[in-house]
């Protein structure tokens, strides 16, 4: 194997979303109705406004959508992506526990879940979650879970269980672009060469060129020998992306 991977940074599938609003608004006299739209308009607005960055008027939206409806679960889960956005785990992870005591079943909320766990290194929990999400046999995309457990995992730099996860969800939806590049990362660290050279190019049928997709590239083409992709990988990493650490290593790697 080519040394010990070294995880890239990873940007997770989170899903701002009020999933369970209909659940909820199911039996509701009138009274505790105007309450739930309360919750739900707060929720909205505060997804918006994270959206925008501003993060203290969105935690105020939440505050007030709980303060109206103390069982809407979607404002809990929504709050837990907060705080996790700012740093706070122990809030986020008290607010998801909310989310998934008032709703234990809610994908999203269970995927959104692992997600933070396994940013703040709880990998196994988040696995645990992620599991749970896929579980539900209403849950519309599987595939999803499915590869957050597959980033989760080779952020661990368990690339066997990662590998397991990311086919699984290719299975389902074989266009994602994100598996498509990490199977490719994967395929490369494994010293699978064509493999990596074949996700690589499936990648770039549906997604576009990255600093750190024509590095890679251009590693894969070092090793299978093609000068011409070498070239023209190195063309589009140095003129795009002057100031990325992928340039910098290229530049290095052509001094040895």
């Amino acid at each position: 194997m080519r040394g010990k991977f070294t995880a890239v940074a990873t940007v997770l599938l989170v899903s701002l979303t009020l999933g369970g609003c209909a659940t909820q608004t199911k039996n509701r006299k009138s009274g505790a109705e105007d309450q739930l739209r309360i919750a739900e308009v707060n929720t909205k607005l505060a997804i918006a406004y994270m959206r925008d960055g501003d993060n203290q008027q969105a935690v105020n939206k939440l505050e007030r959508a709980i303060e109206a409806d103390p069982s809407f679960a979607a404002a809990y889960s929504t709050l837990g992506l907060l705080y996790n956005r700012v740093g706070e785990f122990d809030k986020a992870d008290r607010n998801f526990k909310q989310a998934i005591r008032l709703e234990p079943d809610n994908s999203a909320f269970l995927n959104n879940y692992g997600q933070v766990l396994c940013q703040n290194g709880a990998y196994d929990k988040g696995q645990e979650m992620f599991a749970r999400a896929r579980a539900n046999p209403l849950y519309r995309t599987p595939e999803i879970a499915l590869s957050n457990a597959g980033i989760c995992a080779m952020t661990a730099g368990d690339l066997a269980t990662a590998e397991s996860h990311f086919r699984d969800a290719l299975q389902i939806n074989p266009r994602i672009p994100q598996v498509l590049l990490r199977m490719a990362m994967i395929s490369y660290e494994l010293e699978r060469y064509l493999p990596a050279r074949g996700y690589l190019q499936r990648y770039l049928e549906i997604g576009s060129h990255t600093a750190q997709s024509l590095w890679l590239g251009i590693r894969i083409e070092r090793e299978l020998g093609d000068k011409d992709a070498i070239a023209s990988y190195s063309l589009q990493l140095e003129k795009n992306y002057p100031d990325s650490d992928e340039t910098r290593q290229l530049l290095e790697s052509k001094k040895i």
